[in-house]
């Protein structure tokens, strides 16, 4: 488990005040871990789940070479390039039943999707591209399709031996399916990380609470429940923390007995009050960044015993955008992720975007379809960190980068899109 200054020590240039949205992500790939302990849990539990092991399929799929439609099967070897084949039907291949015939020269037999080949025969041809050419016979014209056409090989999937998913796979719907095609009905995998999570600060309010002066009501306890929900981790709900000294140190104090990791969203500014920061100080190895970003330049990062800590400003869009930009990533190495960065999309911009150099900007964006089958993205307008309904607007976040400038209309932008994440 490496400190703060271990992990800075390999940084070159690190600026606590002025750090790039780049060497925030680098910081953390230093100072995360994943966990450790394994366990077994059935499909229906895994979806989410990140795998442990390589999973070795223990079959070959397809098991045997079978019929990519529904046609008539044959050996390839006998068509011509001019002259019809004509071919008489011995029998009936269906799936799940394969046809215990042989078949000479000169004759095919009616197949199904998914039947197996018969003993000797390679192709395929679908029925429609046949011609009937007389009781039981059918003619195959010149061209019409190629030896081997129309059949899928045994393993062409899967080899029996060989991975069918790698250690650190993030299972989804297409994977559970996969395993269980392989017979198999439970799977080693990571334990769920997890997550303690509050907000703080005198001004919010709880929901049943009545409204009063000065005060709001606390969304971010909601959206981070949800983004963490989403991400398959086991949220702790800690609820909201006044800015009180003991009340703050027995909820740090309990976060990191319970949890892998622990955020909190507010009291990380300049210009706060610094009971917040000084609790944080007080109990962990942690250090406090400016980043050179917008929204959501403030942010606390270290650890508090073994958990590591995530302080997060406290206007709601600069919670979300600092999540999804830096804790998300961090938190799926945790739970021992193979790949966690966001991949990007490519679109170009419907309008011209003001940019200085400096900073990496994030700007909620509605990407669609262009009448030519291009991406486009547009702005959701006003870009103030308060704004959380421009979320909810929003499909993804437009990624202007640190050293870019202003984007004229039509200019090729990265977007990472929202979807899986909020």
């Amino acid at each position: 488990m490496k400190s703060i200054a271990q992990v800075v020590a390999q940084l070159q240039g690190y600026d606590p005040q002025a750090l790039s949205a780049e060497a925030v992500n680098t910081f953390l790939d230093g100072l995360v871990e994943p966990v450790s302990a394994v366990e077994t849990v059935g499909i229906f539990d895994a979806l989410g789940r990140v795998l442990a092991q390589d999973l070795m399929s223990p079959i070959s799929v397809p098991p045997h070479d079978n019929s990519a439609m529904d046609g008539y099967a044959f050996a390839g070897a006998q068509l011509r390039n001019d002259s019809p084949l004509e071919l008489t039907i011995v029998g009936t291949a269906l799936a799940g039943k394969a046809w215990a015939g042989t078949a000479l020269a000169g004759q095919a037999v009616k197949i199904m999707t998914g039947a197996i080949m018969p003993t000797g025969l390679d192709t395929v041809i679908p029925q429609e591209l046949t011609q009937e050419a007389g009781p039981d016979r059918i003619a195959v014209a010149p061209g019409r399709v190629r030896a081997g056409d129309n059949r899928r090989l045994a393993g062409e999937d899967l080899m029996a031996g060989r991975a069918a998913l790698g250690r650190g796979e993030r299972l989804g719907p297409a994977a559970c399916g996969l395993i269980a095609s392989l017979g198999i009905a439970q799977v080693a995998v990571w334990r769920r990380l997890r997550v303690a999570y509050f907000s703080t600060g005198d001004e919010i309010l709880s929901l049943g609470e009545s409204p009063r002066e000065g005060a709001v009501y606390d969304s971010n306890r909601y959206t981070v429940f949800g983004l963490l929900t989403r991400l398959g981790c086991e949220v702790i709900d800690k609820g909201v923390v006044p800015d009180e000294p003991a009340r703050l140190e027995t909820a740090f104090r309990e976060a990191a007995k319970e949890a892998d990791a622990i955020i909190t969203s507010g009291g990380v500014s300049v210009g706060e009050a610094d009971f917040t920061k000084a609790m944080m100080k007080k109990l962990g190895d942690v250090v406090f960044w400016r980043i050179a970003m917008r929204p959501g330049r403030p942010m606390a990062v270290g650890r508090i015993g073994e958990a590591v800590l995530f302080g997060l400003p406290g206007n709601p869009v600069a919670v979300m955008v600092t999540f999804l930009a830096f804790v998300r990533p961090a938190l799926l190495r945790m739970m021992g992720c193979r790949s966690t960065r966001q991949p990007m999309l490519k679109a170009r911009s419907s309008e011209a975007i003001r940019k200085k150099p400096g900073r990496t900007e994030y700007q909620r964006g509605l990407v669609s379809t262009a009448k030519d089958g291009s991406l486009q993205v547009c702005t959701t307008g006003n870009q103030g960190s308060g704004v959380l309904s421009s979320m909810v607007q929003a499909n993804g976040l437009i990624v202007l980068h640190h050293a870019q400038g202003n984007v004229a209309a039509g200019g090729e932008v990265d977007v990472m899109m929202f979807d899986g994440a909020i």
